[in-house]
């Protein structure tokens, strides 16, 4: 990789998007997970250390392993589980928890079993799911007109001009616009920062019956199937074949590792790779994989400066953090739904997906990524079954 083709703006500008969009939207979530367990302010930061270093490291040796924009996260719906299950929890039996479910990750990945899996998922249900997990992102946007008129507006039509004369740097564009909107608008709340490295917090496991039933079974569940299954998805939805053994394998190791500094739970990501694959980011979907490398690195960063950095985000308006997600995504939207629909006798199923999906209904701690791909290849099977089964017309 030359110098000169990895300092590419529109890689950088999607690398950057990436980690503001993941940390602005789930961080606060990650704070009362912690607080849960009554860690302090050093212990939280250690937890963010953790969980950055993690992320970054992993995301940039897989992207630079596989030549594919991989890149992993933190488990979201898993982090919001931790806020209720992790009540009562001492610390130390709360890192055994989060190593016992690293082990089963890493059992997983190099089981093959999800490889298999996924060989047998059809394309338009597939396509449809991550049309759904996106697709709020879109809607979160035009909403957030009602609250900020000027921002958002400015923001859309910024995009869609950029689009027209700099394709290639229009969410950087467009992003920069708002930051000046926003400013303008007095809407940035700066918060005391100060540049100072994060230091790591070993917490020596231990080991209870109640914490591994209560909090790592459930954490595993949902990093599999609403966090796993979607990153797989949105890897095949735009060509991408990287093995999801190793993928699964590397996240459940780098759990292993960074568990008693508290990264409770590393997975691949759905939204932040979306970010990093769309035609935008690079005509050549084979060079995509660069703005995965600087996500990884701004990632690393969060985490060496987890303080100062996640203040920074969280600075932020949220109508800013909202809008610039929807409008990277707008293409992974807009080719999933072509992906979703193109076959008529699957349309209804994959429909029966995307709403599930986007509903965002949770039921038994389980995501909604899951039961729309539950429910539309139950459909699938269904109308496939009812048209074999069907005698035929004679002339």
């Amino acid at each position: 990789m030359s110098v000169g083709h990895f300092f590419v703006p529109a890689h950088i500008s999607a690398g950057f998007i990436a980690p503001l969009v993941g940390y602005t939207s789930s961080a606060a979530i990650i704070f009362q997970a912690a607080n849960s367990t009554g860690a302090n302010d050093a212990m939280i930061t250690s937890w963010f250390w953790a969980l950055g270093l993690g992320m970054g490291l992993s995301t940039i040796g897989l992207s630079l392993f596989f030549k594919q924009p991989i890149l992993t996260a933190w488990s979201t719906p898993g982090a919001a589980i931790l806020v209720t299950s992790l009540a009562g929890v001492p610390m130390a039996e709360a890192i055994g928890a989060f190593l016992l479910c690293s082990v089963l990750l890493t059992l997983v990945g190099l089981s093959g079993w999800f490889d298999r899996l996924m060989a047998f998922m059809p394309q338009s249900i597939a396509a449809a799911m991550l049309a759904g997990v996106l697709l709020p992102f879109a809607m979160h946007m035009i909403m957030s007109l009602e609250s900020q008129l000027v921002l958002v507006f400015t923001m859309i039509m910024t995009f869609f001009i950029s689009r027209v004369f700099w394709p290639k740097l229009a969410i950087m564009v467009t992003f920069l616009m708002g930051i000046m909107i926003a400013g303008v608008q007095n809407l940035i709340v700066w918060q005391s920062l100060s540049l100072q490295i994060s230091s790591p917090i070993w917490t020596a496991p231990e080991w209870s019956l109640s914490a591994a039933i209560g909090v790592a079974i459930p954490l595993f569940i949902v990093t599999m199937a609403s966090q796993n299954l979607p990153g797989i998805v949105v890897l095949r939805s735009h060509g991408y074949d990287a093995p999801a053994a190793p993928l699964i394998t590397w996240t459940g190791i780098t759990g292993l590792l960074m568990a008693p500094f508290g990264g409770f739970a590393f997975n691949l990501s759905a939204i932040m790779a979306a970010i990093c694959m769309g035609k935008d980011v690079d005509a050549d979907p084979q060079q995509r994989y660069r703005s995965a490398v600087w996500a990884g690195l701004f990632i690393v960063a969060t985490g060496i400066f987890a303080d100062s950095l996640t203040g920074l985000f969280n600075s932020l308006p949220q109508a800013l953090v909202v809008s610039i997600a929807g409008l990277a995504l707008l293409g992974t939207i807009s080719s999933s739904l072509s992906a979703a629909l193109v076959q008529e006798s699957e349309r209804i199923p994959a429909m029966i997906t995307l709403i599930t999906t986007a509903s965002g209904v949770v039921l038994w701690g389980i995501g909604s990524a899951f039961w729309g791909l539950v429910l539309g290849v139950l459909a699938l099977l269904i109308q496939h079954y009812s048209t074999s089964s069907s005698p035929s017309v004679e002339p």
